[in-house]
């Protein structure tokens, strides 16, 4: 079957032979006729299988005839990342070069203004991520009342990874009579279930089991060390054993992209980092460079591994076991694309066992094992040490008397030990006694010396009472007369 027999139009038809191609893949033949009837379709197939195309042409098709009014798109194209929406307006430029469709794509980290002067001149077709679509939505610069196909792309990720609420909120915004195409690679049963409530009676097409990769890709499993510095040094191991024209290479995390980058760049390998916090100019200047072969190595997190097409790619490399068995079947399905083989190579370590048996129960068979990788050109290989002799095991008899002469010695020396301290401690006990019992008499009373004392209290002189001097009275002697009244000192204003 050529595409001639699908019902798409001539300007259309040009349009794909000019770009090449002219026998439709498995899911373009049957998925274009559905929607050129105006059927919701769910597309479930491997990636590089054509899904971008089956729903693009028919679209292109349909919304030849009609014209846009401002503000007022006629339809839009859903997907997760910023990068796979610039491939799907990249498909609408090949195929509808033709025509005088109108389009537009709003992503984040573009500025506003270039987006909001697009849609009101009017766009016929809006590629959006949910994200920037309802900013624009609630800054009144775009109505969806109009649109008449909805295209929600890679609709596994998008309503798995955290998108559900803001796809609903989008859906509950549209008309209600529209057609709805959904696409992915995946499609798990608690997410199909989700999706058919927003299709309506919907033609489901499965080209390939949805859960296997493409026979095209040979795959490949090393066992790396569990330290960074190992694991790393066993994937330059391996670039250099494989004849690599260009590669990407995916983590987990967006620290470990940039790491693994910086050590690549050390190494003298021509490699470019690619996440979700860089800023979208330098995502797109790195695409663009990778594409045209001045990249050789992409190191990527997983933002990367959804539509992205990029041509004759050689090798896929996961530093890191996806946590996710479907994001298994994305990352490999970057190669072997358009009936081009592949190579695909995963490290794992120890800690990898629960992932990597996950993956191996979604695609239905063990991921071959490879064997030590060869070394780099110019290193020097360590002779292998020689084993030690194994000791002779010694009876049981003689074992258990080993065990028992330490405790025998310890059991010796306690009484020992035990006389040392006590010699030791003696002193220290007795000069704390001392103190004690010298508190506890009280100071010593010196023996009496009269010289020393001072004459007898008869001796003394009594004290003056005129000196203020508080306590007992002046004792009077016996043969001195007793003072009555004031006595020999009267005031000096009682003699005037």
């Amino acid at each position: 079957m050529s595409f001639d027999d699908l019902g798409l139009g001539p300007d259309v038809l040009r349009a794909v032979a000019d770009a090449g191609y002219d026998t439709p893949t498995p899911i373009q033949e049957q998925a274009i006729p559905q929607i050129l009837m105006g059927r919701d379709v769910i597309g479930l197939a491997q990636t590089g299988t054509g899904k971008t195309a089956s729903f693009t042409l028919p679209m292109i098709e349909i919304l030849g005839s009609g014209r846009a009014r401002a503000r007022m798109p006629r339809s839009l194209i859903l997907t997760p990342t910023r990068e796979l929406a610039a491939q799907v307006s990249e498909n609408f430029e090949i195929y509808g070069k033709h025509h005088k469709l109108t389009m537009a794509l709003l992503i984040g980290g573009v500025s506003f203004v270039d987006q909001v002067q697009k849609l009101d001149r009017g766009v016929d077709v809006l590629i959006a991520t949910p994200g920037r679509l309802l900013d624009h939505f609630e800054r009144g610069k775009v109505l969806l009342a109009d649109i008449k196909i909805l295209v929600i792309d890679e609709a596994d990720r998008m309503l798995d990874m955290g998108f559900i609420p803001d796809i609903e909120r989008i859906i509950n915004l549209l008309p209600r009579i529209r057609q709805t195409l959904m696409t992915s690679a995946t499609m798990p049963k608690e997410i199909r279930r989700l999706a058919d409530t927003y299709l309506m009676n919907p033609r489901e097409i499965s080209v390939a089991p949805p859960t296997s990769p493409t026979e095209l890709v040979t795959q490949g499993l090393l066992m790396a060390p569990t330290d960074p510095k190992g694991k790393r040094l066993a994937l330059r191991n391996l670039l250099e054993a494989e004849n690599v024209k260009n590669a990407i290479i995916f983590c987990n995390r967006k620290r470990d992209v940039s790491v693994l980058q910086r050590s690549l760049a050390r190494h003298g390998y021509n490699a470019a980092a690619i996440h979700g916090d860089l800023p979208q100019v330098v995502r797109t200047e790195t695409l663009d460079k990778f594409r045209k072969g001045e990249l050789q190595y992409l190191v990527a997190s997983d933002v990367a591994a959804r539509g992205l097409d990029i041509v004759a790619m050689s090798h896929v490399f996961n530093f890191d076991v996806p946590y996710h068995p479907e994001d298994y079947i994305h990352r490999i399905g970057r190669t072997g694309r358009a009936g081009l083989e592949g190579r695909a190579f995963t490290l794992s370590t120890p800690a990898d066992s629960r992932s990597l048996a996950a993956i191996e129960r979604l695609i239905g068979k063990k991921i071959p094992r490879v064997g030590a990788t060869a070394p780099r050109a110019g290193a020097v290989e360590e002779p292998a040490a020689t084993p030690a002799p194994k000791e002779r095991r010694r009876p049981r008899r003689e074992r258990a008397e080993k065990r028992e002469e330490p405790r025998r010695t310890e059991q010796r020396e306690e009484p020992r030990r035990a006389e040392k301290r006590e010699t030791r401690e003696e002193p220290r006990r007795a000069e704390k006694r001392e103190p004690r019992e010298e508190a506890r008499r009280g100071p010593k009373r010196e023996a009496r010396d009269d010289s020393r004392r001072g004459p007898k209290r008869e001796d003394r002189k009594p004290a003056s009472r005129s000196n203020g001097a508080k306590g007992k009275p002046r004792r009077r002697p016996d043969d001195e007369p007793e003072e009555v009244g004031l006595g020999d000192h009267v005031p000096a204003f009682l003699l005037r």
